[in-house]
């Protein structure tokens, strides 16, 4: 093998390994992007979710103590209901908030931690107390539904971001077959040529 057979072949041999070594970069990251994606969905989306239907469940019952009741005696069940409600705030809080979010999520603790006030008063009685928690009952769950809407925007967001990933993939890999199919022939005709049969015409 000369010298100018041996240059062909690395040159051959290193653009295949350089069209390899890119290939797979491009498709490491856009299965980053794909992974990423995947658990984003479950643990700032489908986990929030739950969290928001428990917290719903716990108004809903704040809401039938308020309606019911005119007296002290929902005094200890509020308290627990606090408690798990500041439970689901701060699981809530240790997922990954949009800016958006944020701020529907804060107004949501401003107006529970408003009724928890509202709910030791003394003035339990009057009825122009519970008309006022009734009303903060209604803004907390507009809050939660707008929580919920949230969700579901940013989990169809997550999933444009997969989709997107898989479809580069998916086109990398046509271009890597036809990139490939061009340089075997490419290598097959750099092989084949002779140029010392050439000179000889």
């Amino acid at each position: 093998m000369t010298f100018f057979d041996k240059i062909k072949w690395t040159l051959g041999i290193l653009m295949v390994f350089a069209l390899i070594l890119i290939t797979n970069l491009i498709d490491k990251n856009n299965f980053t992007r794909v992974k990423d994606s995947v658990v984003s969905i479950y643990e700032d989306r489908l986990v929030v979710n739950d969290l928001i239907f428990e917290m719903s469940k716990l108004v809903q019952e704040k809401e039938m103590g308020i309606v019911l009741s005119n007296t002290h005696s929902n005094t200890k069940k509020n308290s627990f209901i606090d408690e798990k409600m500041k439970d689901f705030i701060e699981k809530y809080e240790a997922t990954k908030l949009t800016v958006e979010e944020r701020t529907v999520f804060n107004n949501f603790k401003d107006n529970i931690q408003s009724l928890s006030k509202m709910e030791s008063s003394v003035f339990d009685n009057d009825f122009k107390e519970k008309e006022t928690k009734l009303t903060l009952v209604f803004e907390i769950k507009e809050n939660l539904y707008d929580l919920t809407k949230i969700q579901l925007n940013e989990g169809k967001k997550q999933m444009s971001i997969s989709q997107k990933a898989i479809d580069t993939v998916e086109l990398f890999s046509q271009i890597e077959i036809y990139f490939l199919v061009f340089l075997a022939i490419v290598v097959q005709i750099i092989v084949m040529y002779d140029p010392k049969k050439e000179k000889l015409k």
